[in-house]
């Protein structure tokens, strides 16, 4: 079914929410990598990320529990342990991994890879729930992994055995998000996306807090101003900003459109890596990308469809 066109204006703003929040949770990478410059390690880094979100996802969850629908559909008890769940697999492990794959990666390839979440759930689609998958999307796909394939090699050869080891993680990373994303849709749909990602985000937030203070000595939390700094910026705006950026769109202009808006964050990330953090920018990469983008593309094109 296609979907109905908003008022120029609605979706004009609907528009620049999503590209602005696409380009900002791609700066989340970016700061990820200027963090671990100070010697800091992906525990602590996300811990302290998760500690100066965690109001603003409570403030999320204050939000959207005063709306009609929340009002209208209480939580139950039967919810939490499916929320929790959900904010373990797809808030708490993809982030960590997240973070562990970007110690031994570059910020480009990692977006590239967390890219091919469609994929994953395309995938998980088909196994679990017997969905159609169109040849289309097949080809699709083949498309975006060729594309990843490119940027691999070519960051193998520059740095090594370590790609592997990074890019094995930031792959489990877009797996555990395509867990979520799949087991998510129908507590979405009677709880609310925004009450879910306040609920799943918390509890996702408490996880990373007691997972430094568990392995890491307290000590451990003295580290320089500038991570303190980077954190606190990686938590406001690359990290509760775009969730509300994002939300907001989808009301404007819908899923589908702010899913395609969204092609822009790895060129983002990719920018901004060459700018920032001084990574290389080569043939090698721009194809990659490009293949990437082209396949994610038309993935989330036919998406939008019946069936996906």
């Amino acid at each position: 079914m296609t979907e109905s066109h908003p008022p120029s204006k609605v979706f004009g703003i609907g528009l620049m929410l999503a590209t602005l929040g696409a380009i900002a949770f791609s700066g989340k990478a970016i700061i990820v990598k200027l963090a671990y410059r100070y010697g800091v390690d992906a525990v602590t880094v996300i811990m302290y990320r998760m500690l100066f979100a965690l109001p603003f996802f409570i403030g999320m969850l204050i939000w959207a529990s005063r709306s009609a629908h929340s009002k209208a559909n209480p939580l139950r008890l039967a919810d939490i342990l499916p929320i929790m769940g959900l904010g373990f697999v797809g808030y708490y492990l993809s982030s960590y991994l997240d973070f562990l794959g970007l110690q031994y990666i570059s910020a480009g390839l990692e977006r590239l890879i967390l890219y091919l979440s469609p994929t994953f759930v395309m995938l998980m689609g088909r196994v679990l729930y017997k969905r159609k998958v169109e040849p289309v999307r097949i080809f699709a796909m083949l498309v975006s992994y060729a594309g990843i394939c490119v940027v691999f090699w070519h960051e193998v050869s520059l740095a090594g055995s370590a790609v592997a080891l990074g890019s094995f993680w930031v792959f489990a990373s877009a797996i555990s998000y395509a867990v979520y994303l799949i087991f998510s849709g129908q507590l979405v749909h009677r709880i609310g996306s925004l009450r879910l990602v306040g609920w799943a985000s918390s509890f996702a937030s408490i996880c990373c807090i007691l997972q430094f203070l568990i392995v890491r000595p307290l000590s451990s939390a003295l580290v320089p101003l500038d991570v303190i700094e980077l954190s606190l910026l990686n938590a406001v705006l690359c990290t509760a900003t775009p969730v509300l950026m994002v939300m907001m769109a989808i009301e404007r202009i819908g899923p589908a459109l702010t899913s395609q808006v969204g092609m822009v964050g790895p060129l983002s990330t990719i920018f901004l890596s060459v700018l920032i953090l001084d990574e290389t920018l080569n043939i090698w990469i721009v194809l990659g990308t490009s293949l990437v983008i082209g396949g994610i593309y038309i993935v989330t094109r036919f998406g939008s469809q019946k069936g996906s």
